[in-house]
């Protein structure tokens, strides 16, 4: 009955979300409809389209497993911080500017701001292959999340099934993202962040009276050791607070780097609709972040790694040596929700999956298409560019399918490298390029550099476990110098601090070009006076 109840949610929903890609492919006629919806977007849908963006299986499934069982309840830290860094004060920073300046140069992706804010093509070159090429780990640890999900809620264990599941959603997903590109993601988002926000609420509240209230649960929660120690779970900065920091930084600071993420500025329909956005996203991630991580805290209440201790699911060590992570949300949800609650959990978690992914399959198919191919083509209309797009969204959907097959990349892992690899190479030249006429050209190649190499240098020293001894002691210091978050945080935080240093040493050659860029603020404000 309960898996009836599933699959007929499923169903609904699927069909909603392809009626609506096939409602807005009849009003998508241009290159800028397809990537943009024609920057005509409301608050409402661009803020829900964030928020959706930002949080998917990676968060519900990875990130809250993980970090719920590390740092216990000071685990929902991380959603305030992805509430008011992440997205409070990225709408305010870069909102406006970000809308403004892109409109003005005209620039449809990243690499194309880029391009055009520092007069490079070589910039938007490097850019692009950046985003394509660290993109495709991010949307497999989507799928990764996705497939463990379906598999708790219909019991299926073979490697075979897990395959299926992986194919049917990248096929859901290529659908109704080539029929209406960005105008059917915001409205489906739209749809999918209501789901994400009565899902989270529900299953909070179901988790927490599982354990007999919330009282009780922290108490519970204290009564575990970890590192020989009571009452840390339940604390309010849990036992590693330096670590959660990390975690903090990557997770919040992150967005402001991502080229997905700012995309959604690029298409906002006015000024006003920014200011409202701002509170939206705001409270949509306090609700679906805060609610994630927080449930997460509460999962070494449900699972256990000790085969003796009885009453909890049994979370099995993989073959690098650790927990199985991603297998404890949903062992939670399977111990704490009654049935009838599994399908809800199950449509949430593919709402908020889906959404990631069809803005991932569009950010990564139109920065190729408009940054590499069609530039380099003699005639490229605008319909032969949509065509080469939809076909470029189909490849890349295929190669993280690839990926997302080894069950034994944890999807914090692949989310981790993704986001530090962007965000490194391109948060502070982004962010400062909206506000400095003295950012140059040498800064933001010292920045796309670093991030990348940074993350490079990590993954072959630390992700592939080649060097065991070596991560173990780089894991023993107070912050752990093996964890691809650390990494990834490190990176964020030194592209702040390069682009300015690097562009004091260095000079702007082509002031009057970067006089008339910044221009399009003084028009702006003699519009709005």
């Amino acid at each position: 009955m309960t898996t009836a109840i599933t699959i007929g949610m499923i169903i609904i929903y699927v069909a909603i979300m392809m009626g609506i890609g096939v409602y807005t492919a009849k009003q998508t006629h241009s290159v800028n409809d397809f990537v943009l919806g024609g920057r005509n977007v409301g608050s409402w849908l661009t803020a829900f389209a964030y928020g959706t963006s930002y949080f998917s299986a990676v968060v519900f499934i990875g990130y809250a497993g993980q970090f719920g069982w590390t740092y216990g309840i000071s685990a929902a830290w991380i959603g305030v911080g992805n509430a008011i860094l992440g997205s409070l004060l990225a709408w305010i920073v870069l909102g406006r500017r970000t809308r403004i300046m892109t409109q003005s140069l005209g620039a449809k992706t990243m690499p194309e701001y880029f391009e055009r804010r520092w007069n490079s093509k070589a910039l938007k070159i490097a850019a692009a292959i950046i985003v394509f090429i660290f993109l495709i780990p991010y949307t497999a640890s989507v799928y990764n999340g996705l497939s463990r999900l379906f598999n708790m809620a219909f019991q299926i264990e073979s490697e075979g099934a897990y395959k299926i599941i992986i194919v049917v959603m990248a096929l859901l997903t290529a659908i109704y993202v080539i029929l209406g590109g960005y105008a059917a993601t915001a409205i489906n988002d739209f749809i999918q962040g209501i789901v994400m926000l009565i899902g989270i609420a529900a299953v909070v509240i179901c988790t927490i009276q599982n354990q007999g209230g919330w009282t009780e649960a922290v108490a519970s929660l204290g009564e575990i050791e970890v590192n020989s120690k009571i009452n840390t779970l339940n604390s309010v900065f849990g036992p590693d607070p330096l670590n959660l920091l990390g975690v903090v930084i990557l997770t919040s600071l992150g967005t402001w780097g991502l080229p997905q993420m700012v995309h959604k500025f690029y298409a906002i329909k006015s000024e006003n609709a920014i200011k409202k956005g701002a509170v939206i996203s705001t409270l949509f991630a306090l609700v679906v972040a805060g609610g994630s991580y927080l449930l997460g805290g509460f999962d070494r209440l449900f699972c256990t790694l000790d085969s003796n201790e009885s009453g909890k699911a049994l979370i099995s060590t993989l073959s690098n040596g650790k927990p199985e992570y991603d297998a404890m949300i949903p062992s939670l949800l399977n111990t704490a929700l009654p049935d009838l609650l599994i399908g809800l959990v199950v449509v949430l978690v593919l709402s908020a999956s889906m959404s990631t992914l069809s803005s991932l399959v569009l950010t990564s198919s139109s920065t190729l298409t408009i940054d590499l191919i069609c530039p380099n083509m003699k005639k490229c209309s605008e319909k032969k560019e949509m065509i080469i797009m939809r076909i470029l969204i189909a490849v890349f959907l295929i190669v993280s399918v690839l990926i997302a097959f080894n069950k034994n990349a944890s999807i914090s892992t692949l989310m981790s490298y993704s986001w530090g690899a962007l965000a490194g190479a391109f948060l502070g030249p982004f962010m400062y390029g909206l506000f400095s006429k003295k950012v140059t050209k040498s800064a933001v190649w010292t920045s796309f550099i670093t991030g990348v190499g940074l993350t490079l240098v990590h993954m072959f020293l630390f992700g592939f476990g080649w060097f065991p001894e070596l991560s173990k002691a780089a894991a023993s210091f107070p912050l752990n110098l093996a964890s691809p978050i650390n990494a990834g945080a490190v990176a964020m935080i030194l592209s702040l601090i390069l682009v300015p240093l690097v562009s004091a040493c260095t000079k702007v050659k082509d002031t009057a070009y970067v006089e008339e860029v910044f221009q399009c603020y003084a028009v702006k404000s003699e519009k709005a006076e």
